[in-house]
């Protein structure tokens, strides 16, 4: 079978839906394909902290309806550390903006409805993707979709499956470059059936290691707990992790973290990744296939969403006007922002993980690092700034 379209688009996440409902608001087709179920994509569960330009970009799409009735607006955070916690008026150093809590899954299931609403050709559990002169005008994409075989031709190909995916693997070795940096430590997150213990997320830096408190809805909570990345979940019963999540998140005031029941758990480790350019020819590369983040930041959906922002517009220009030169500016405009994410999420990380090699001057270090950031208003600021999300132009 043969197919025409104006954008390709591999993958079916945040980037790749988010770029395809943006070209069919301005006239421009795309084909959306993607190897999981659309079973498996919703029912994945993953964290969501979205930042000021999300939601306002949701909102301006029609895309809000169930993320205002579900999801939680917060208007700071609190940091947490020698006993005492101290929050960051996030809202107050920002004029106003906020974050918004809505799990990445809930974003998902949002997409893909408008997504099939609206008509759009949304292929899923397609597999043996191969794309092939992606540096010429006329780039394509092979794909075995229910047993048979069928070949896209697109003007471009947007690269939106991930870290895992084809798409990168296209960009020659000569014509890139990759920049990595892997973490001594991982994040054990647990699901657990419980009222909320804080009206906002709480990240503590403790002697023990780093905990994190995030609220995922009334009923059900998201808890973090620093640990070794190859350690293996079985060694951890619910109630140690409990225990460790009291000693981790104590304070002189005797706050307590109301428990429940454990439904989920499980171990990820942490890294950065980012190639250079994230274009090559008419392969444009998005969100996790371009770059990745540590969690500390809450930034890897938002920067997905960022990049196809700036990927629409340029197609848009580009099918309106006849003009390159917003494409052509692609991966330089993304990756200033990219980079920006990237120092938040390592600062962040630095400054609240206790590392394998801790001496007691490193220690020092942080804790005078931390004292700087609740008790400065410019560093307060700064810490506000990037979290809530710089603007998609700046």
């Amino acid at each position: 079978m043969n197919m025409r379209t104006h954008v390709g688009i591999i993958g079916a996440g945040p980037a790749g839906l988010m770029l395809s409902l943006l070209l069919s608001g301005e006239g421009i087709d795309s084909i959306v394909l993607e190897s999981r179920s659309k079973e498996e994509i919703e029912s994945t569960i993953r964290a969501g902290v979205l930042e000021q330009g999300t939601v306002d970009l949701m909102t301006e799409m029609g895309l809000d309806e169930r993320m205002k009735r579900e999801g939680s607006v917060h208007h700071g955070i609190e940091i947490r550390f020698d006993g005492e916690g101290h929050r960051i008026p996030l809202s107050e150093l920002t004029n106003e903006r906020a974050i918004t809590v809505y799990p990445q899954h809930e974003v998902l299931k949002d997409l893909i409805a408008a997504r099939l609403n609206q008509g759009g050709p949304l292929l899923f559990n397609v597999n043996d993707v191969q794309l092939s002169d992606v540096s010429s005008d006329q780039p394509r994409i092979r794909f075995v979709h229910e047993n048979e075989q069928s070949e896209l031709q697109c003007d471009f190909i947007a690269g939106c499956d991930g870290f895992h995916g084809v798409a990168r693997l296209c960009i020659p070795e000569a014509k890139q470059q990759v920049f990595t940096r892997s973490y001594p430590f991982g994040w054990l997150g647990i699901l657990m059936e419980a009222p909320p213990s804080a009206k906002e997320l709480i990240y503590t830096y403790s002697e023990r290691g780093f905990a994190l408190v995030s609220t995922r809805s009334p009923e059900l909570q998201r808890l973090y707990i620093q640990c070794d990345p190859n350690d293996d979940i079985a060694n951890w019963s619910d109630a140690m992790i409990l225990e460790e999540l009291q000693l981790r998140l104590a304070t002189r005031d005797n706050w307590k973290l109301l428990v429940g029941p454990v439904t989920q758990k499980s171990i990820l480790a942490m890294r950065s990744f980012v190639i250079e350019p994230m274009q090559y020819g008419r392969l444009f590369l998005a969100g996790d296939a371009a770059h990745i983040v540590p969690p500390t930041g809450a930034k890897g959906l938002n920067l997905a969403i960022a990049d196809v922002r700036h990927l629409a517009r340029a197609l848009t220009l580009f099918y309106k006007q006849n003009q390159t030169h917003l494409l052509e500016a692609y991966s330089t405009t993304c990756l200033r922002r990219v980079w920006r994410a990237e120092h938040f999420s390592w600062w962040m990380t630095s400054m609240l993980h206790r590392f394998p090699d801790d001496d007691t001057f490193q220690q020092r270090m942080q804790r005078a690092q931390l004292d700087y950031t609740v008790r400065s208003r410019v560093a307060a600021t700064s810490l506000a700034e990037n979290y809530v999300g710089l603007p998609f132009d700046w």
